[in-house]
């Protein structure tokens, strides 16, 4: 078997989470013979959260938990497939795909967002676009704590139609690790904001559908400005490595 170095090796594709499966897997062109295009599973909830849900790409990449400039391509992949099924009377199979299956149905339809339109009497009245995001925090410099297991506080902003209306600092009471999860679900936090995070935390807040955005260092009221503004800087695959050790999935020192 040759060798393979490392780095020539390809990069595995992290999982996107979907929250529906489809009811009819399978859509026959009138006329016998034709071709059959493939639409997978995450292709298709691209599709549903952007066209038949009406969210914006930023709403639909936290809840898929991808990167918005992979969203967008999942997305046009999407759209060429349909387009081209349609204008020539393909079949359509809908199947297949790294995804993942959320069972929180209601997060997959509009936690995050409100419906940005709503038609009454003919009249088009805006909703409040609210969103709570955390980001783990070390009060003495005000700045993002890199180590999601051990993060002591988490400083809690309340966005409203893309401003911070509210921001307090909330202890985690002394919990770590695998019950950071759970401290961010009771607060309310629909994406957070850290540093180094490990495998197993990555996989308790994708299950928790809690987006997550690792990698990030520096002030973190800054950090949230620059989400809202599309600028953040973060690693979409980011691992934990502190001192190359690991518990449950969490560095520690």
């Amino acid at each position: 078997m040759p060798f393979i170095r490392r780095d020539e090796m390809p990069r595995p594709v992290r999982k996107r989470t979907i929250y529906q499966k489809p009811d009819c897997t399978f859509f026959t062109a009138e006329e016998a013979g034709k071709k059959t295009v493939q639409l997978t599973l995450d292709e298709l909830e691209a599709l549903r959260l952007m066209d038949e849900v009406g969210l914006g790409q930023k709403e639909c990449a936290l809840r898929m938990h991808v990167g918005r400039s992979t969203f967008q391509n999942i997305l046009n992949e999407a759209r060429k497939k349909a387009a081209g099924a349609l204008v020539h009377g393909w079949n359509i199979a809908l199947y297949g795909g790294q995804v993942e299956v959320s069972d929180d149905a209601e997060l997959g339809c509009c936690r995050f967002a409100l419906r940005t339109l709503e038609r009454i009497g003919g009249i088009s009245q805006r909703e409040e676009k609210t969103m709570k995001l955390a980001v783990t925090y070390d009060p003495k410099n005000g700045e993002i704590f890199q180590h999601f297991g051990r993060t002591e506080y988490f400083k809690v902003y309340d966005l409203v139609d893309g401003k911070v209306q509210k921001a307090e600092v909330c202890s985690t009471q002394g919990q770590g690790h695998g019950a950071l999860v759970g401290v961010l679900r009771q607060l309310g936090a629909e994406a957070v904001i850290c540093g180094g995070i490990g495998g197993g935390a990555q996989e308790g807040l994708k299950k928790a559908g809690i987006a997550f955005y690792g990698g990030c260092s520096g002030q973190a009221d800054q950090a949230v400005e620059d989400f809202l503004a599309d600028k953040l800087q973060y690693q979409e695959d980011i691992q934990c490595d502190h001192h190359g050790e690991h518990h449950h999935g969490e560095c520690h020192h």
